[in-house]
Formats: C-alpha cells, structure tokens, sequence
C-alpha cells in the first residue's frame, strides 16, 4: 500500500509538472521583482542613504519585524497560488484521465481505484503545500541575498541590517504550520473537486463552483435559512482558528503589527496549535471530506462505461 501511493504521488508530478514548475518560475518572477525594485530606487541616493543609516539604529526587534513583514507578505503570494494549484489539480486529476482515455492504462496496472484516488488527494492536502514551503524558502534566501548585494553596495553592512535580524527559522516555522493548517481546514472542497473531477463529463470548474453559489441561493430564496452558506463561510481562510485569540483580520490591523514590531512578537508565538487541532469544524470537515473521497472513489469505479 506504501509502495503504490510514493509510486502513485511520482506519477502524479510526473504527468502534472505544473505542480512544480508554477512556485519555481514564481519564485523566479518575485526575485526578479525585487531586484528591479532595488535598481529603480536607486536613484533617490541621498534618501536611500537616510533610510539605510534610520535602519541601522533601530533595534534588532524592529529590523527583524520589517524583514518578517518582508518575507512574509512573499509568502502570502505562494499561499494564494498554492490554493489555485491546488483548485485546478484536482478538478483535472480525474477528469483528463477519463477524457483521454488514459484511465484504461491505469486500470490495467496493479493498483486500486481507492489507493488511486487517495494519491491524488495526498497530492493536493500535502505534496503541493510541501513544494510550496520549499519554493518560499529557496524565494527568502535569494531576496536576502540579492538585497545583502544591494545593501553592500551603497556601504551598509549586511550582516547587521539583514543576516543578524532576519527570523529565518521563526518565520519559516510560522509558515509551514499555517500552510499544513489551511489545506486542512480546505479539505472539504478539495474532496469536492475531486468527486466533481471523477463524475463530470464537460466544464468541471464550472461544475464545482456553481453548486456552491446557487444551492446557498436557494436555500435562502425557497428555506429563508443561511445555515449553507454559513457553513461555507466558516471554512474560508480568515475564519481558521489558528491565531491567538484573534482572527486574521485583527491580526493584520496596524496596531497589532506596531505592537509586535515593538516587543519582538514572532509569528511562530502568535499561532495557536492547540486552538486549531480542538476545533469542531475542522474535525467536521475533515469527515466531510472523508465522505467526499469516498464518493469520488465510488465513482471512479463505477462511472466511467469503459
């Protein structure tokens, strides 16, 4: 069973390379981003030299605030496409296999319908998300390193602005656990995708998504109820209970990011694991998907008349 889903998770970036290669050139695109940045402020020499000295003054908490903002508003970047990634991976993953016939081949070799299905949602909850964590990381250190260069260049030193001040493990820390936490928490809809990919013939963006906006509809037209789309809701991003005592709209309100750049709060401090983890909707919806998966395994095995 372990041998067919590592051999199963190869095929699957074997045959999707934009699983890769999309956080790659996106990293390229941010590095190369930041380096025309640097070049095209570089003509203001006697502000930039102002700046660079205030810099050099301030406290290691607020340097290593501002490199953390830096870095992590990159990571929100990734974050975004990840989650695209991911709505697009498995929207296809069963859907072209049946379009193309290829599911004829793969049938023929000695795996199941469920170990198939499981690689492919282990594929978008886990392989994606670590792909993504490695492209964030290899994209920090190359902005760092471009703008150590840059720095150095105009006769800062480096090492006090940057290298001494960056919370490299912290922010990095931070970010895993948040990216494991919203993939988890969006479970139910990439289970969705997947059964949406196994049963439809045509259209499987718009066949995912529109049960998702006119079911709600309805129930509010002909029920006079929100509970769908309530429970919709609750699954977004800024709705996960993994900040302390406070939600992501709060946490990303100035005040509470001056407050953090004054007394050195990390982000790794801010999350709150326990919190998640004791979450009854996020138990819940990882039955959902359960239920989901199972559907869509059912399906793959019974659907197609091939």
């Amino acid at each position: 069973m372990l041998g067919n889903q590592v051999a199963l998770i190869r095929r699957e970036l074997w045959e999707h390379r934009s699983l890769y290669v999309v956080p790659a050139v996106l990293g390229i695109i941010v590095v190369l981003i930041q380096m025309t940045v640097q070049t095209a402020v570089s003509v203001f020499d006697t502000h930039i030299d102002m700046a660079l000295l205030g810099a050099t003054n301030i406290g290691p908490n607020e340097r290593g605030a501002i490199i953390s903002a830096l870095l992590s508003g990159f990571s929100i970047v990734f974050v975004i496409v990840m989650l695209v990634l991911i709505g697009f991976y498995t929207l296809d993953s069963l859907y072209a296999e049946r379009k193309d016939k290829s599911i004829l081949f793969w049938r023929s070799m000695p795996v199941t319908d469920t170990e198939t299905v499981l690689s492919k949602l282990l594929t978008a909850l886990f392989v994606i998300p670590v792909i993504t964590l490695a492209a964030i990381a290899a994209t920090h250190i190359l902005i760092l390193f471009v703008t150590s260069v840059w720095v150095g260049m105009r006769g800062a030193s480096a090492w006090h602005l940057i290298w001494s001040a960056a919370p490299l493990f912290d922010t990095w820390s931070a970010t895993s656990i948040f990216v494991v936490a919203l993939t988890l928490w969006m479970s139910p809809f990439v289970a969705w995708f997947l059964l949406v990919s196994a049963y439809t013939n045509r259209s499987p963006l718009l066949m995912a998504i529109l049960p998702l906006i006119v079911l709600p509809l309805l129930e509010k037209i002909l029920l006079k109820s929100t509970i769908l789309a309530d429970a919709l809701m609750s699954k977004s991003a800024v709705h996960m209970p993994i900040f302390k005592n406070v939600d992501l709209e709060t946490l990303v309100n100035k005040e509470t990011l001056t407050i953090a750049a004054e007394n050195g709060i990390s982000l790794l401090s801010m999350l709150d694991v326990g919190r998640f983890v004791s979450s009854p909707s996020l138990w819940l919806g990882l039955v959902v998907c359960g239920l989901l998966t199972t559907a869509a395994m059912y399906v793959r095995r019974f659907r197609d008349e091939n």
